[in-house]
C-alpha cells in the first residue's frame, strides 16, 4: 500500500526568521483529505563534546517555550546554504570556547516530524582544546562538565529531557561502547 499523502494546497500562515507556518490540504492514501500544519524551520546541529576525562561539555540555558533552564549539549542553527560541519564547529565554539581536533558524526535526528521540518544533525567533538566562547548577543550560557557515565543516567532516568541531547548521549554510548 502507498503511504504517501499528496498536496492539494497550500496556504501560508506566519513568515519568521528561522520558520514559517503553513496549512496543506492533503490527499489521503484511502482518497479521502485532511489538513497538514507545518513548520518549515532551518536545519540545525548538535555536538557531544568530550574531553580528556570523558566528561561532557554542556550548556545550561533558559527555553522561554517551557519557563526552565535546561541542560543540553551545544547546538544551534545553520545558517543559509552552511555545511553541517562547518555550523557545528561554529556553535561549540561560540557556545563552550572548545575547538576539537577529532570531529566525528553522530548521525542525523528529525526532532519532531509529525509536524516540524527541522533535520538536526549530530557530532562528537574530542580533543578539546579551550579558547573563548562568543555566545550570540541574546544567548546567555552556563557550561559545565559532566561525567559521560552520569549524562546516560540521567538520559535514562528522564532528567535530561532535550531530545537532541538524549539522542547524542545514547548514540554515543551505543556507537563508542563508552
Amino acid at each position: 500500500m502507498d503511504l504517501t499523502e499528496r498536496t492539494i494546497s497550500r496556504e501560508d500562515k506566519y513568515q519568521g526568521k528561522i520558520f514559517s507556518v503553513h496549512v496543506d490540504q492533503v490527499l489521503l492514501p484511502n482518497g479521502h483529505t485532511a489538513a497538514r500544519e507545518v513548520v518549515d524551520h532551518v536545519d540545525g546541529v548538535a555536538i557531544l563534546p568530550l574531553d580528556e576525562r570523558n566528561n561532557v561539555l554542556t550548556v545550561t540555558q533558559y527555553r522561554y517555550v517551557f519557563g526552565r533552564t535546561l541542560l543540553e549539549i551545544p547546538a544551534g542553527k545553520l545558517d543559509p546554504g552552511e555545511d553541517p560541519v562547518t555550523g557545528a564547529l561554529r556553535e561549540l565554539k561560540e557556545e563552550t570556547g572548545a575547538v576539537p581536533d577529532i570531529f566525528l558524526p553522530l548521525g542525523r535526528i528529525l526532532p519532531a516530524p509529525g509536524c516540524y521540518s527541522e533535520v538536526l544533525h549530530l557530532f562528537l567533538a574530542r580533543g578539546l582544546r579551550m579558547e573563548e566562547q562568543s555566545p550570540d548577543p541574546d544567548e546567555f550560557l552556563r557550561v559545565e562538565r559532566i561525567p559521560f557515565p552520569e549524562m546516560v543516567h540521567r538520559c535514562l532516568t528522564g532528567e535530561i529531557e532535550d531530545a537532541k541531547t538524549v539522542a547524542a548521549v545514547l548514540k554515543a554510548k551505543v556507537q563508542l561502547n563508552l
